[in-house]
């Protein structure tokens, strides 16, 4: 063999032997390069979840009080927040025209009452002639119609007299309920009619109050299929106590029902009105309140994960799921709506026993490699 040939056979065995370890050093490096990253195994279980509403809050009763007739405020009784009871005094409006009315009417009554007495006297003179053929019974008929129109007119005073008295009642406003008064936007001396613009005050019956929140479309069309029963009032009776959380962010000591449903969606919305009860003995809730409605939903087979092993990309959610390989893939799923929390209930894109990196996302992208860090479920 010639020098010629040995030196290329040299050269061949030289390049080979750096593409050899060049290929060694890639993979050294593409080793090197995998991180450290937290993963779970997904699973299925029991689980309640909680979903929240923004709510408003009415007492059971609002009752506006207005004037039933004009005149000046003479008296106030009640002061605002105060405690009332049914039947209580709030407000005297002084019109002393209605007394005046009463006045008219009594003295209408007794002229009345004195023109039947003569009528009743001038029949008592006429029958016993008619009856003698002393006079024609045409006398009788006339003295028998004027006694009953002088009986008319006596109704009539007595029905005036009745009315006068009704509105000078009318200057006496109490409360229609038991409640809390509200402002009191007219002082004594304001001139006040039953056109008023504002009323003169509002009385809350508190002891029970209602609690206002709305669920869209497709959450009421899943409440129906989940809940048991034929009807609304079924349906709602099978849905578990709920908790008023406070505009302060404490939990109200005390549990709700859901007792009603709109029967139309809000075709503005796309939103459904629901209505809970809570009792309120110690009138700590006022009407006008807000605050927030959580309702608890057990599911039997749920698949929780973390809200932080999640990314989003144009409104869709997605997660890492780790391969046998120990390289990453970018999967979609599909979660319940609302369900609040640090969690999210996956519907679609996960099974049991799938393992999905816990957090760190942002960093890596499709087809990466890892060093996988198996860590416990904190939703289990």
């Amino acid at each position: 063999m010639s020098h010629l040939n040995l030196f290329v056979c040299a050269a061949i065995l030289l390049l080979l032997t750096i593409l050899s370890c060049g290929k060694k050093n890639d993979g050294a490096s593409a080793v090197g390069t995998a991180k450290d990253y937290p993963v779970i195994t997904v699973t299925q279980q029991r689980s309640t979840l909680s979903t929240e509403y923004p709510a408003t809050i009415e007492g059971q009763q609002n009752i506006e009080i207005r004037p039933k007739i004009d005149g000046y405020i003479e008296q106030i009784y009640v002061d605002e927040g105060a405690s009332v009871r049914r039947g209580q005094k709030l407000f005297l409006i002084s019109a002393p025209q209605y007394e005046q009315e009463v006045r008219t009417a009594e003295a209408n009554i007794r002229i009345a009452e004195a023109n039947v007495r003569t009528a009743e006297m001038e029949l008592n003179k006429v029958k016993p002639l008619v009856e003698k053929n002393i006079i024609s019974k045409y006398e009788l008929e006339s003295a028998e119609f004027n006694l009953q129109s002088k009986k008319a007119v006596l109704a009539q005073a007595q029905a005036a007299l009745a009315n006068a008295r009704t509105n000078l009642g009318y200057t006496v406003i109490t409360s229609p309920a038991d409640g809390v008064i509200g402002t009191l936007p007219y002082r004594i001396g304001s001139l006040v009619s039953s056109n008023t613009a504002q009323p003169l005050t509002t009385v809350s019956n508190i002891e029970k109050v209602f609690v206002y929140f709305s669920i869209n479309e497709k959450q009421a069309l899943e409440a129906s299929r989940s809940l048991k029963g034929n009807s609304t009032a079924e349906r709602l009776a099978s849905v578990p106590p709920v908790t008023l959380i406070l505009s302060t962010g404490v939990e109200y000591p005390h549990k709700g029902k859901i007792d009603a449903a709109s029967g139309l969606i809000n075709t503005a919305t796309g939103s459904l009105r629901l209505r809970a009860t809570f009792p309120n003995p110690d009138l700590m809730i006022r009407s006008g309140a807000s605050g927030i409605i959580r309702i608890p939903t057990t599911i039997d087979s749920a698949i929780l994960i973390p809200q932080k092993s999640t990314y989003e990309i144009q409104g869709k959610t997605f997660v890492y799921k780790v391969a046998n390989n120990n390289t990453v893939t970018s999967a979609e799923i599909k979660t319940l709506e609302n369900t609040g929390g640090q969690f999210y209930v996956v519907r679609d894109g996960l099974k049991a026993g799938d393992k999905i990196v816990l957090e760190g996302v942002a960093g890596l992208r499709e087809g990466a490699p890892i060093i996988p860090k198996e860590v416990k479920n904190t939703a289990m």
